[in-house]
């Protein structure tokens, strides 16, 4: 038995008509719907949304990171992914990090981990060719709100107090900005950003000069911003800078203003798979996004209805699926403009009854990518069980990280579905306030996404110039019926395809509304290497919320699961929206306290 139940709820779902947006922040949520509510469409309310996300969560994501979404285009009747993950620099090679630098991978902070940052330039996009506002009118809430100053949520506090050090001895125009009065600001106090504000008054300022259409007053926007001021003045700093990083040096960055005006953010076709009466779209394999459609398709074998969805049976089924389908990512994800992505393989019926018959009533603890024929033996890093956080404690080079500190960044979502029944589902991230110096002029730092990719050249992600690093940004939209049913998503790193797949199931299997499935108690498995910096594995660990209750805990355990039990409220962040008929219902994550979902 566990201590939830679904008649219990911490928030209603909410039901409407006009419109629901569902986000990681308030504010972001209440400024999205005030678009809709002048009249603009989901693609203006998340642009302007997303603008804002940058200046209320510094922590999670910020102008120098990147974005990729997912849109339904209800009078086209069209899904599109739009790609906003920017690629290696030119100077990004393997022979630099590894033969030069001498480092096995890339540093999870820092410039050397920087790639083109793509959000700005996604974001302008979805505007000018999906939206109705003009560049001036969707950055303003951004602008009023780092000009006139946001609450500080308690883990901006939280984050900025664990770098306090770092910031004070090596990352000195960090701690310019964020620490303000020389301390860390308190939780509930107001935060400023005016170099950032100045930063988008001058983007709104010049982008509107000599007037033109709104479509060319957009691409002005777009070429400031890659050719124009924040491209010198990301390599002018880049250039002069030696910043400190997890490999206990301070290294140079390769990103340069010549990589700025390379990168253009574009539209891409998404990747179906059918499952349970929906049809579930994901970005491509540049991001982790097929996983969630591998754990469906081997998930479509089993009778999920049958089973209590806070059980340990179905806890250990959807860990199974999910070990076999990430060891997938591991051998086989990576920009497919660089590799060859066997996806129709992968989530083809006889790969996976194979895959299928390797989901046993014991715990795994191998990793077992499939195989396909054609393309040799599959990567396994054998390594990563024994990396741990080893290059932690033996950084080396004075002071060490082991005094300074390293903390890993998360990430924001949004979601929205518009009057009309244009959703959008978007999963904004990088450049969090801990991730690298911020760059003083412009008033935010460069994103880390780099440090994502391998130092290999026999890995499908290994480190290329201009190739996108394999991401675990991965918002998510189902069709019904062939129309938009539902846009959700989740932060969360390498959990985000495990969040969410959860929600996904309950809610198509135990008919739980968009809140019910959100509250349920969850769980994530950490068997395969992170993503992150230092790209660490734990074979066989779980980890479960507390409120599963300790006779299924001691199910699992008797599984062979190495279970770990983590406060009652602190797997996911997930927020839904989706569209039943003439209704359009929304939810939000109640953890971390800061996630709501507004409509009418």
């Amino acid at each position: 038995m566990t201590a939830w139940s679904p008649e219990f709820t911490t928030r209603p779902e909410l039901i409407g008509t006009f419109g629901m947006c569902a986000s990681t922040h308030w504010i972001a949520s209440t400024v999205a719907m005030s678009v809709l509510e002048k009249g603009g469409n989901a693609f203006d309310a998340a642009v302007t949304a997303g603008f804002v996300l940058q200046v209320v969560e510094p922590h999670l994501n910020g102008p120098g990171g990147e974005v990729p979404l997912i849109v339904w285009e209800a009078r086209a009747k069209r899904a599109r992914v739009l790609c906003g993950q920017g690629p290696a620099p030119a100077g990004a090679t393997i022979a630099h990090y590894r033969d030069r630098l001498g480092l096995d991978l890339v540093p999870g902070t820092g410039l050397l981990a920087a790639c083109v940052p793509g959000a700005f330039d996604a974001w302008m996009l979805l505007l000018r060719d999906l939206g109705t506002l003009g560049p001036a009118e969707a950055l303003a809430p951004a602008i009023a709100y780092a000009r006139d100053g946001i609450p500080v949520l308690p883990r901006i506090s939280g984050t900025i107090a664990s770098v306090e050090p770092l910031f004070r001895q090596e990352w000195t125009t960090s701690a310019a900005l964020f620490l303000p009065n020389g301390s860390v600001p308190a939780p509930g106090t107001l935060f400023r950003n005016p170099a950032l504000a100045v930063t988008y008054e001058r983007m709104a300022r010049e982008s509107e000069a000599g007037g033109g259409s709104r479509e060319e007053r957009i691409d002005r926007a777009r070429r400031l911003w890659a050719e124009g001021f924040v491209a010198d003045s990301i390599d002018r700093f880049v250039r002069a800078t030696e910043a400190f990083d997890t490999s206990g040096r301070r290294h140079r960055g390769v990103l340069s203003g010549a990589d700025m005006a390379r990168y253009r953010a574009h539209w891409e076709e998404p990747v179906a798979f059918d499952y349970a009466g929906v049809t579930v779209m994901k970005c491509g394999a540049w991001t982790q996004g097929p996983v969630q459609l591998q754990t469906l398709a081997l998930l479509a074998g089993f009778d999920l209805a049958a089973l209590d969805p806070c059980s340990a049976d179905f806890v250990h089924l959807i860990v199974e699926a999910e070990k076999l389908a990430f060891a997938d990512r591991e051998a086989w994800y990576g920009d497919p403009e660089f590799v060859d992505v066997p996806l129709t393989h992968l989530l083809s019926p006889a790969y996976n009854e194979a895959r299928r018959a390797l989901i046993g009533g014991e715990a795994s603890f191998a990793l077992r990518p499939g195989t396909v024929p054609g393309l040799g033996t599959p990567w396994v890093d054998h390594e990563a069980a024994s990396r741990a956080l080893a290059p932690l404690e033996a950084a080396a080079g004075e002071p060490t990280l082991a005094r300074l500190g390293a903390v890993g960044g998360d990430t924001c979502h949004i979601d929205i579905i518009d009057r009309w029944g244009n959703m959008v589902s978007a999963t904004p991230s990088g450049g969090w306030l801990q991730s690298s110096p911020t760059i003083p002029e412009l008033g935010f730092p460069l994103g880390t996404r780099a440090q994502m990719f391998w130092l290999r050249k026999d890995h499908p992600n290994g480190l290329a110039p201009g190739k996108r690093p394999r991401s675990t940004l991965s918002p998510s939209l189902a069709l019904k019926d062939g129309e938009g049913w539902m846009a959700y998503g989740t932060p969360g790193g390498d959990q985000q395809d495990q969040w969410s797949v959860v929600l996904l199931l309950r809610m198509l299997h135990h008919g739980l509304s968009i809140q019910q499935a959100i509250d349920a108690p969850s769980f994530h498995c950490r068997h395969f290497p992170s993503s992150f910096w230092p790209r660490a594995a734990q074979p066989g660990r779980l980890v479960v919320e507390e409120r599963f209750g300790p006779e299924t805990i001691a199910a699992l355990r008797a599984r062979g699961h190495d279970v770990v039990v983590g406060p009652p409220w602190s797997e996911g962040r997930l927020s839904a929206a989706r569209r039943e008929g003439e209704l359009i219902k929304a939810g939000a994550n109640p953890r971390g306290m800061q996630g709501y979902a507004v409509g009418r």
